[in-house]
């Protein structure tokens, strides 16, 4: 059985959970860099990633690597490669191109480089050439350059794999689907303990929580880009499918999972991912303000995004906002342990409680923190200072 060679993009500051999860699915060879992790292994191997991976973008296949000085030196690699036993000239493609330290001027001029490389190499191998489609193609190429080599990629996913098909609406910003499941798993809850969203927005963190604790594989349902490839093989790709649909736990009973907003359209949209996801009754949402908001269980995990800057407006309200949060949190969450998600490095002045962790995430572009606190009865309160 031939050994392969993948990479797998993911929200930066993930690369740790997702070489975890790769590891549990059987990669080899795994290592680590920023924004995803290579690895090795049967090509099997990438049905199986992107079925049950909850953090990986994509799941990339390595099909060869050159060196380079120049756009000529791209598109001879690319034309050496053998594109016409991968895929049929019948099926549209997109190439994508990224870089880092890259010496060459025009990343959209390598593009079209590459795209003319496989079309050439489809015309030398028997006349007809693959037609572009930049929107839903059948299959993305990838190209990256460094600073002197190229390597080419096919992607197996098609369709990002934060893009589990149960979004039907969402609110103002909604958080990716893979960085959600990250910040579940960077939380270390498991079930039976609770975990409450109170700032649940269309409901991404408490939907991607329940498929955790239901061990749902999150590309059960969707369809990918492997299968538009020469090398799929659909009888291996069903067992695998169906070992995932039966490694399923059973629904005996709503989730120790909940999740509340104050603005009745978010629950609104919340109501219907959750029921697009299959987890109707599931869990648990109220209409309620984070500040007012009882404590479900005697303790858990709380995880939040909260809306700071677009509903709370400017920082004269979330001066006066987060201190009652951090109020009512000790107020009402002693046992608790807490992860919000935020881009203000003031947060935990504002808050007024001391952070017992600081994990570095970027929501899309955004860099971001995820602050962990204990809540724990007379402490982790930040004194106020005096004149």
């Amino acid at each position: 059985m031939m050994t392969e060679l993948f990479f797998a993009p993911c929200p930066r500051g993930l690369e740790g959970v997702l070489a975890q999860e790769l590891a549990s699915l059987g990669a080899e060879q795994i290592r680590s860099t920023d924004g995803g992790a290579g690895f090795a292994g049967p090509f099997a191997l990438a049905y199986r990633a992107n079925l049950e991976s909850r953090i990986a973008s994509r799941v990339l296949w390595r099909v060869g690597e050159a060196p380079y000085r120049s756009e000529d030196d791209v598109y001879r690699a690319a034309l050496a490669l053998d594109w016409p036993h991968w895929f049929e000239a019948g099926n549209t493609i997109r190439v994508n191109v990224t870089a880092q330290r890259c010496p060459l001027k025009s990343l959209d001029f390598v593009t079209l480089r590459v795209k003319d490389a496989v079309c050439d190499a489809f015309r030398e191998h028997g006349g007809a050439r693959p037609n572009i489609d930049t929107a839903a193609p059948d299959v993305r190429v990838h190209a990256f350059l460094d600073a002197d080599r190229v390597t080419f990629y096919l992607d197996t996913s098609g369709e990002p794999l934060f893009k589990r098909g149960y979004r039907t609406a969402s609110g103002e910003a909604p958080l990716r689907e893979n960085l959600a499941a990250g910040i579940v798993r960077l939380s270390g809850w498991t079930p039976p303990e609770a975990l409450l969203d109170p700032m649940c927005g269309s409901g991404t963190l408490v939907i991607e929580a329940a498929l955790i604790a239901l061990n749902i594989a999150p590309g059960v349902n969707r369809r990918f880009g492997f299968e538009k490839l020469k090398v799929f093989d659909r009888k291996q790709y069903d067992k695998l499918r169906l070992a995932a649909k039966t490694g399923e736990r059973p629904r005996d009973g709503a989730l120790p999972i909940y999740g509340a907003d104050l603005y009745g359209d978010e629950l609104k949209a919340a109501r219907a991912n959750i029921a697009a996801a299959g987890l109707d009754d599931l869990i648990e949402l109220k209409q309620a303000n984070v500040l007012e908001l009882p404590a479900p269980a005697l303790g858990g995990v709380i995880v939040a995004n909260p809306p700071y800057g677009v509903r709370l407006g400017d920082k004269n309200e979330l001066a006066d906002f987060y201190p009652k949060l951090g109020d009512a949190l000790k107020q009402k969450f002693t046992g608790w342990r807490a992860y919000i998600l935020s881009a203000d490095r003031d947060l935990p002045k504002l808050i007024r409680l001391a952070a017992s962790r600081r994990t570095p995430l970027y929501n899309g572009a955004l860099e971001c923190r995820l602050y962990e606190f204990k809540l724990v009865a007379g402490s982790m309160r930040r004194k106020k200072t005096t004149a």
